[in-house]
């Protein structure tokens, strides 16, 4: 775990608020019902979510104030990002995007993304935040990639203790950029390397699927595994099983950042399941970004049966205003009773890069929460003892 860095400036818990609530039209109040448990409580791990896409709306606003910038009224007006699934869509989701990443220009805010997060997770039931970063975008800032990271690092560590659960970071390369960029993240990942809060525990490939030949990222990954670093590239959201294909064939993923194309070819989905690659499924995200119409398209169902292993993550929240419960509750709308989304959150556990006794302390809490009868207020809520 990394030291504080000289003159650092971390916030306090004190000094950071706690996790925002519906007034600000990001993360929506429990929606349960009779015989349901609040999914809030459901303990479970979060393992997609981006630096500056799990920004909220109000630190977005103040950051834009103090330095003066004007935000598009489509970051302001509280409703989810929606675009096509095509280049023109892929670039006014990437301007969104870049428009926030803009205002993270200094350590402090770095710090102060990542405790937000994990409070905001904290208080949705989350014991483990897998946070996901290419330091790259915020190393002219503060003197380079290498110390990008380690605030990012110490920001982590910190949080764990601030916000009583585990954050560990993702290092992730991005296709738009040239490999052998990829291959000095992944000599740097590699220095950090661990599975404990405040380690890289990952290497990662983002940005648009379409974009470079994935086999030409392959050395980066193999500098990340000789240091046991787990391989988590991007892969079968914009793009088809072929991609799926080459992603596995290349990068030799423990897990596949979406994946949820995988599902239209089932031989695929069978040598997915038999490798032992977990999906990482963002269905807000696969509505927003135009990979299906609505969320009830989002085929979880046929994923689950066919025997997936499948964590939920709400990928950017800023733009798709849908947090990691919101994802739990897609699936209870999709007609997963409380058993089978106590055995998602079970999925994303397992899945997750936690060490055995976490991952079995978390498990037992699970069915804890199962085996408890929810109790209904008759105000529209349900309490889970």
């Amino acid at each position: 775990m990394p030291t504080a860095l000289p003159g650092s400036t971390a916030p306090s818990a004190s000094s950071v608020t706690t996790a925002p609530t519906s007034p600000d039209g990001r993360t929506a109040l429990p929606r349960t019902g009779p015989g349901q448990r609040d999914l809030g409580s459901l303990p479970k791990a979060h393992l997609h979510l981006h630096f500056t896409g799990s920004m909220r709306l109000d630190t977005l606003t103040e950051l834009a104030s103090t330095s003066r910038a004007r935000l598009p009224s489509s970051l302001l007006d509280g409703d989810p990002l929606h675009v096509p699934a095509d280049h023109r869509g892929w670039f006014r989701f990437q301007r969104a995007y870049d428009t926030a990443r803009h205002l993270v220009d200094s350590e402090e805010v770095m710090r102060r993304l990542v405790l937000e997060a994990a409070l905001d997770d904290a208080a949705e039931g989350s014991r483990r935040l897998e946070m996901q970063v290419d330091p790259t975008s915020y190393a002219p800032f503060v003197g380079g990639i290498t110390p990008a990271l380690e605030i990012i690092l110490d920001a982590a560590a910190q949080a764990t203790a601030l916000a009583g659960i585990e954050v560990a970071i993702i290092v992730a390369a991005s296709r738009i950029r040239h490999p052998l960029d990829a291959r000095t993240l992944a000599r740097l990942a590699a220095r950090h390397a661990g599975e404990g809060p405040g380690q890289v525990v990952g290497f990662g490939l983002s940005n648009d699927e379409r974009t470079g030949e994935t086999s030409a990222f392959a050395p980066a990954f193999a500098i990340a595994r000789r240091a046991g670093l787990a391989s988590l590239p991007h892969g079968g959201e914009l793009l088809g099983p072929e991609h799926v294909r080459d992603v596995a064939a290349a990068l030799r993923p423990q897990r596949l950042g979406h994946g949820v194309r995988a599902s239209e070819d089932p031989a695929l989905l069978d040598e997915i399941v038999a490798a032992g690659i977990s999906l990482e499924v963002c269905p807000a995200s696969n509505v927003c970004l135009g990979v299906y119409h609505r969320t009830g398209d989002v085929p979880l169902g046929a994923l689950i049966e066919h025997g997936a292993q499948v964590a939920l993550g709400a990928d950017d929240p800023l733009l798709f205003s849908s947090r990691l419960t919101d994802q739990y509750e897609i699936a209870r709308s999709q007609g997963l009773d409380d058993a089978a989304l106590a055995d998602l959150a079970r999925s994303s556990i397992r899945a997750s890069l936690a060490s055995e006794s976490s991952k079995r302390r978390w498990l037992a809490e699970v069915d804890d929460w199962l085996a408890h009868q929810p109790t209904w207020t008759g105000s529209g809520t349900s309490v889970t003892p």
